[in-house]
Formats: C-alpha cells, sequence, structure tokens
C-alpha cells in the first residue's frame, strides 16, 4: 500500500512543476520548455513585420528546434569540449558577469532624487540666458518697409499687416517667430530684435540678405532650461559613469593589478590619467 501511495505522489508532484513551465516540444527526447519559447518569441517580437502572434510563436519554436538540432549535432562532434570553444565560453563569461554586477550596482544606487539633484545643479551653473519673442514682416524693398512703419505708428494692427505684406513663411501666422535666443537668426535681424523692449517696433527697415524687415517684440524673458524628463536619459549616463569610475577606483588597486611589461604599464597609466582628467 506504501509503494501504491508513494507511486501515485511522485507524478502529482511532478505534474504541478511542468504545469508552472510546461514542456511545448522534445527534440532528441530534449524539452523547449515555455519559458523558452516565450524568451525567443520575446527577442523576435518587432523584427518580423506583419506577423501575427500566433506566427511569431511558430517562427520561435522553428528557430528554437534549430538550435536544439545544431547544438546537439555539434556536442556530438565534441565541439564544446575543444579549447578554443572554453575559452569563448569563459570570455563571455567574463563579460555578462561583468555587466550584471555594475547593471546591479549602478542601477541601484541612481535614484531619481539623485538625478533631480544633478539637473538642480546644472541648472544653477548655467550661464543666463535672454530670448525675445517677436514678430516681422519681410518685404522686398525698403520704400515698402518704410510704408508699414508709418501703418504701424499711426495704430495698425502689426499681426493683420503682417498677413497682408509678409512675404516671409511666418506671414500667414502674423509674422510670429516665437521665442529665440541669440545666435539663431541673422546679425543685423537679432541686433534690432534684441535692442527693442516689449511692445516696440523697429523705426526703420531692417536689411538682411532676405529682404528688408519690419519688427515688433512682444516679450523679453530669461530662457527657460531645458525640461528635466527631455535630459534625464543623459543625466542618467553622466551619473552611471561617475558610479563605474567610482566602482573601479575601489576594486582596481595598486596590489590588485600588476602590469610585467613596462611599456605597456606607462600606458596603462597614461589612459587612466586622461580618464580621471575628464571626470
Amino acid at each position: 500500500m506504501l509503494a501504491t501511495a508513494v507511486g501515485f505522489a511522485a507524478p502529482a508532484f511532478a505534474q504541478d512543476a511542468a504545469t508552472d513551465d510546461p514542456v511545448v516540444a522534445t527534440v532528441g527526447g530534449e524539452p523547449i520548455h515555455q519559458s523558452e519559447l516565450q524568451q525567443t518569441f520575446d527577442r523576435f517580437k518587432g523584427q518580423f513585420g506583419q506577423m501575427t502572434d500566433e506566427q511569431l510563436r511558430g517562427v520561435a519554436l522553428s528557430s528554437l528546434i534549430d538550435m536544439k538540432v545544431v547544438t546537439d549535432a555539434a556536442e556530438k562532434e565534441g565541439i564544446d569540449q575543444t579549447d578554443a570553444f572554453k575559452a569563448r565560453m569563459e570570455d563571455l563569461r567574463q563579460q555578462e558577469l561583468y555587466n550584471e554586477y555594475l547593471a546591479s550596482i549602478i542601477d541601484d544606487q541612481i535614484t531619481d532624487d539623485m538625478l533631480k539633484a544633478r539637473y538642480d545643479e546644472e541648472v544653477a551653473k548655467a550661464p543666463k540666458q535672454e530670448e525675445v519673442h517677436a514678430r516681422h514682416i519681410l518685404v522686398k524693398t525698403e520704400d515698402e518697409a518704410k510704408d508699414i512703419i508709418k501703418q504701424l505708428d499711426d495704430g495698425a494692427s502689426f499681426e493683420d499687416l503682417a498677413k497682408e505684406h509678409s512675404t516671409g513663411p511666418s506671414g500667414p501666422n502674423g509674422g510670429d517667430l516665437g521665442y529665440f535666443s541669440k545666435g539663431q537668426m541673422v546679425p543685423e535681424f537679432e541686433e534690432a530684435a534684441f535692442a527693442l523692449k516689449p511692445g516696440e517696433h523697429t523705426e526703420t527697415p531692417v536689411q538682411t540678405q532676405f529682404g528688408f524687415h519690419v519688427i515688433e517684440v512682444e516679450d523679453v524673458r530669461e530662457k527657460p532650461p531645458v525640461a528635466f524628463d527631455q535630459v534625464k536619459p543623459q543625466l542618467q549616463q553622466a551619473l552611471a559613469t561617475e558610479k563605474y569610475n567610482e566602482i573601479l577606483s575601489g576594486l582596481r588597486d595598486d596590489d590588485t593589478v600588476v602590469i610585467n611589461d613596462e611599456d605597456l604599464k606607462a600606458q596603462y597609466d597614461a589612459v587612466n590619467e586622461q580618464l580621471q582628467q575628464k571626470q
């Protein structure tokens, strides 16, 4: 009776385990589990154009079966026992350990609070820039520009005149150029725009390579910093590099690293000195 009970109990346990990660196929008696199929499916996702999920699962399973068939043949040939293969596997093992170790430490240490603090620090250090919100009317001749200035002096709407007369691409939008800072416009235009106060327009035509401009400034302000979310990836990279160097400095010391070739040691020291200066 005990043997019978044990005989029934063991398959029940095995069935529970199989249910967690069922076998979807076998190759030469070797199982392919659902988890393997899902990993391959996820890796292929987006690489096969218009395939449905069902079709992609078929491709993933086909790829796994091909892999099993070929690796089985390679093992029978003893390829996995060659020195060259073992050396490659050791190199891959070290690379994966390197990546996993650093990723686990760096990812754990870099928080959103740290990124925000670095963002605030960089914003505080950045030089302040002034920018203006301006409109302009572009015409071909100086006389046309002078006539527009006279109409403005008489109370005409700048926006309406721009829509009627401006040959520039912003004309249909009332000549609106939005905000811009120094260095974004041609010098003659920039000099005239930044000399104006909000509500003022140029009293004489401004000539550039494009023609004659009449400019009106609507607002002057300090240029706002780039949004945190926009530069977050760069901040993440900068902090990750710093953490990486900190980790290596703690692991790589004079007692650990011994370089026998003096010329090679000099090159190694020079490279690391340059890296430290860039930090």
